[in-house]
C-alpha cells in the first residue's frame, strides 16, 4: 500500500465500521454492495466463503478499512 493515501489515516464515511463482513443471495446485488464498498476505500480481507442453503448460493466476503490492517 501507498503510505500516502489519504484513506490509510481516515476512518470509514458514516459512521461505518471498520471491518464488515457482507452476506447475501449470490446474485447482482451482492456483487453490487461489495463494489460500493471497494469504492469507498475499503479492501477485501480473506477469502470469500459460500453455502448452499437448498434454494440460493449464499455468500459472505469480509471487507476492511485500509488502516485497521497491519501489512
Amino acid at each position: 500500500m501507498n503510505r500516502e493515501d489519504p484513506v490509510l489515516d481516515s476512518k470509514p464515511p458514516n459512521d461505518m465500521l471498520p471491518y464488515r463482513l457482507i452476506t447475501g443471495k449470490d446474485d447482482a446485488n451482492f456483487c453490487r454492495r461489495i463494489s460500493e464498498a471497494l469504492a469507498l476505500g475499503y479492501r477485501l480481507y480473506g477469502s470469500p466463503s459460500c453455502t448452499f442453503n437448498g434454494t440460493d448460493v449464499i455468500v459472505a466476503q469480509a471487507v476492511v478499512w485500509p488502516s485497521v490492517v497491519k501489512e
